[in-house]
């Protein structure tokens, strides 16, 4: 006899299908290009869109018993079974897309945060295409290993997965914890992540090793592998790049921690077009608009163009698998009681969560 309840049978698998990679790989980023202001009103949109959807399921769920086939036996219950087998059709792509999604997260977490020198393509040294070259080998290799093993957990059967949901869920809860932990350890001491600066223009930091034009030896004064980059030969008389001339290199705190007031400047974002200089705003910049832009290869530029729909587009999945309950009606004990209360709360509960989570990206 089907022996769960809202907890456990509702609200605790929505709350782990709704906590996804784009939380912890994309957040800083979209914070980063759209702003504090900005991703207020993407998480609003799409936070939005969802509790809407859930209110019109809960609608039709608590109009008549829910059998086992969760959202696509209500719908095709309610509104005929071609309008259900259209849904059935979008939630099965959905649903395929996104275990792709996941899968290839999992692989950007491993190879570029974890352990880069599990890379079978091996990353370092490489740019540009070459290195997205190599990651996207990379994800094939380790997708297709990955994909298999799901596979073999489905066919073994998915009751294994349920009996350690919770385990997962709370390796996930600590994960967003340990985030808010080190947002509050960065207002006393903030960790070492220096960033160069020439003018108010960030410099690509693996090219050189100190962040000065010149440094004073026993010889004298002696250039730097900086001055190479922007000059023709190592001579304090040499021909170097005009920027280079008229701007004062900086070297300032990448993570400055809360109590910098770096929130404040970060409220409102700055779209970029591929290719444009990633620059600091309220950084000082003598330039000639009519100069060409030369030794582009030693600055950080924008490698996608950003507008807000497509900020919206690249968030919207982190607010879906609001179905995972639903799904699950067949092993409900009273699932028009279950299905509305479990999934409002989940999403409501996330959604204060995701809010939240743009603070920490913005300090």
């Amino acid at each position: 006899a089907p022996q769960l309840g809202t907890l456990m049978g509702v609200y605790m698998p929505c709350i782990q299908n709704i906590f996804g990679v784009i939380l912890f790989l994309r957040m800083t980023w979209l914070v980063g290009i759209g702003g504090v202001v900005g991703c207020f009103v993407i998480v609003f949109i799409c936070c939005s869109t969802t509790m809407l959807t859930a209110i019109s399921m809960s609608a039709i769920a608590t109009n008549g018993v829910v059998p086992a086939g969760g959202a696509y036996y209500m719908i095709s219950r309610s509104l005929g079974p071609e309008f259900g087998g259209a849904v059935g059709i979008c939630f099965y792509l959905g649903t395929t897309f996104a275990g792709a999604m996941y899968i290839l997260g999992a692989i950007e977490l491993l190879l570029i945060y974890i352990a880069p020198k599990a890379a079978i393509f091996p990353l370092e040294g490489l740019e540009g295409a070459e290195a997205e070259a190599a990651l996207l080998n990379n994800m094939r290799v380790y997708g297709t290993i990955l994909l298999f093993s799901m596979a073999t957990v489905v066919f073994v059967g998915v009751k294994y997965v349920n009996k350690l949901a919770l385990v997962f869920l709370a390796c996930v809860i600590l994960s967003i914890l340990a985030v808010y932990a080190g947002v509050i350890n960065t207002g006393w001491d903030p960790p070492e992540f220096p960033v160069c600066l020439l003018g108010n223009r960030t410099l690509v930091s693996k090219n050189f090793d100190v962040c000065a034009k010149t440094i004073e030896s026993a010889n004298g004064t002696v250039t730097t592998q900086l001055w190479r980059m922007f000059c023709d030969s190592p001579l304090l008389n040499a021909t170097c790049d005009k920027y280079f001339v008229a701007n004062n290199i900086t070297q300032v705190q990448g993570i400055p921690g809360v109590t910098s007031g770096v929130l404040a400047e970060n409220m409102f974002g700055t779209y970029y077009e591929k290719g444009d200089l990633i620059a600091r705003k309220n950084m000082e910049s003598v330039e000639d608009q009519d100069d060409p832009l030369t030794n582009s290869n030693s600055y950080v530029l924008a490698d996608i163009g950003s507008f807000f729909t497509l900020l919206v587009g690249i968030y919207f999945p982190s607010v879906t698998g609001i179905m995972a309950g639903s799904n699950r009606s067949g092993d409900l004990r009273d699932a028009q009681k279950s299905i509305p209360i479990g999934t409002i709360a989940a999403i409501t509960t996330t959604s204060f969560v995701c809010i939240l989570s743009l603070l920490p990206p913005a300090g």
